[in-house]
C-alpha cells in the first residue's frame, strides 16, 4: 500500500469548499498494524484519493479498532490532505473550517467497511 502520509508530498489541490461533495474519493489502501498477539485490537492508516488529469486530491487518517469489528478515527483532527479548501471568494478557509469540511467528506465515505475488509484479510 502507498504510505498514507505520502499525501503531504502531493501537489496542493485548490478546491471550493462548497463543491467538496463533488469530490469522488476512492479507496487507495488501508494499512493494518498489529501489536502483541494476534488476538489484540489493531490500528492503522487509510488513504482515499481522487485523481483526474486536472488534479490528484487525497485524504488520509489513522484509525483504531475499539472492539472487534468496530473502528474509529484515532485522531479526528489528524487528517492529512493536500486539499486547500477555499471559500466563495477564493480565500483559504481557517483550520477549523477545513476540519469541518474534511469530516463531512470522511463521514460520507465507506471507510469503515474498507478497514474491516482489511482487518479480515489480515486475520
Amino acid at each position: 500500500m502507498t504510505p498514507a502520509w505520502i499525501v503531504y508530498a502531493w501537489p496542493p489541490v485548490l478546491w471550493q469548499a462548497s463543491c467538496a461533495p463533488e469530490l469522488h474519493l476512492i479507496h487507495l489502501g488501508t494499512r493494518v498494524l498489529t501489536f502483541g498477539d494476534e488476538a489484540s485490537l489493531c490500528s492503522g492508516q487509510t488513504l482515499w484519493g481522487d485523481s483526474s488529469e486536472a488534479r490528484s486530491a487525497g485524504v488520509a487518517w489513522d484509525w483504531v479498532e475499539i472492539q472487534e469489528g468496530v473502528v474509529a478515527m484515532s485522531d479526528p483532527l489528524g487528517l492529512v490532505t493536500n486539499l486547500k479548501l477555499l471559500d466563495a471568494r477564493g480565500e483559504a478557509l481557517s483550520n477549523l473550517q477545513v476540519a469541518v469540511q474534511l469530516h463531512q467528506i470522511v463521514h460520507a465515505l465507506p471507510w469503515q467497511s474498507e478497514v474491516r475488509r482489511a482487518l479480515h484479510h489480515t486475520a
